[in-house]
């Protein structure tokens, strides 16, 4: 068994999921995925592998959510790989990034790519076609999975943190739409090449994450399927922040049985926080009734930046 963290034995599941070169953690917004993907890079470092963790961003400057519950700094990361840890790396994904990239690889000349991205109609262009941005981005990703050196691979495994939930969806969806419009040329071939990055199940999973609430469970189901749609592996859910449940099964069935008799009012002491566990209890049966991909729950911490991001590691690896 592979020792993922120091003291601890990772699941096969998560063995699993630590050995595929890609794994894309989506989710709606607010449900702690940067902290999920930054967990998953951080086992992938603890157990020997060399790690980049890609976030996704138009902007270069802006902070990164990655490097602040990593490393507890609000600097923004840098569109070329950034240390963050022994064997972990970020790295910022922008579309002027994969643009200037895929110039450089088509042009003639590759140093003019950047004299090409300063021209203001191209600029203008590429920013306004739709799908451009999200093609750039892809590109950039492709080439960091197929960067090597000395003939091996330089990222053993890439964690993408992606966009929320429809924006996962609409760049998963993305190369098969684009090749509709673009078959062939040196666009097509780049896009032919990252749609058949995302749905090879042996190279590419996708880990999606959510709250253990009706509407994040909800929008969370909707995305596995989406992207089981859209041919992209779907390797399990993480629902984060399950609060605590002190009681057992039986004493679940009293409560309910007190409360539903009119045993006690509905203002009564703690009855704010087993409404919440309740709904908790639900969601999670809910998501369990119908997925077939593997479950893991992440408990509510106090710990907050790196301590949260290695409490979170702790529970993935059991």
């Amino acid at each position: 068994m592979l020792s993922a963290m120091p003291g601890t034995s990772a699941s096969e599941p998560l063995v699993e999921l630590i050995h595929r070169r890609v794994v894309i953690v989506t989710g709606k917004g607010g449900v702690g995925k940067t902290t999920v993907a930054s967990a998953i890079g951080r086992l992938g470092a603890q157990a020997g592998k060399r790690v980049l963790i890609a976030e996704m961003g138009s902007e270069p400057g802006a902070p990164s959510g990655v490097r602040q519950v990593l490393t507890g700094s609000d600097d923004a990361l840098g569109e070329e790989p950034t240390e963050l840890g022994e064997n972990l790396f970020g790295v910022l994904l922008t579309p002027e990034a994969g643009h200037r990239a895929f110039l450089r690889d088509v042009l003639p000349l590759g140093f003019l790519a950047d004299r090409a991205l300063r021209a203001e109609p191209l600029k203008r262009f590429l920013s306004a076609a739709p799908a451009f941005a999200e093609l750039g981005m892809l590109y950039r990703g492709l080439k960091l999975v197929r960067e090597e050196k000395r003939g091996k691979p330089v990222w053993d495994l890439v964690v993408i943190d992606a966009p929320a939930s429809g924006h996962a969806l609409a760049f998963a969806t993305l190369p098969e739409v684009a090749l509709k419009i673009i078959p062939g040329g040196p666009i097509g071939r780049a896009v032919k090449a990252g749609h058949a990055m995302l749905t090879d199940p042996a190279t590419t999973v996708a880990l999606v994450t959510t709250l253990p609430e009706t509407l994040p469970v909800t929008e969370a189901l909707e995305l596995v399927r989406g992207l089981e749609k859209s041919r992209v592996l779907v390797h399990g859910v993480v629902a984060n922040l399950v609060p605590d449940d002190p009681f057992t099964e039986s004493e679940h069935a009293l409560l309910d049985r007190t409360l539903s008799q009119g045993g006690a009012p509905e203002t009564f002491l703690g009855s704010r926080s087993l409404g919440r566990l309740k709904r908790a209890r639900d969601a999670l049966q809910g998501l369990r009734a119908q997925v077939q991909e593997k479950i893991y729950t992440v408990r509510e911490h106090a710990s907050r930046g790196p301590e949260l991001v290695l409490d979170v590691a702790r529970e993935l690896a059991a």
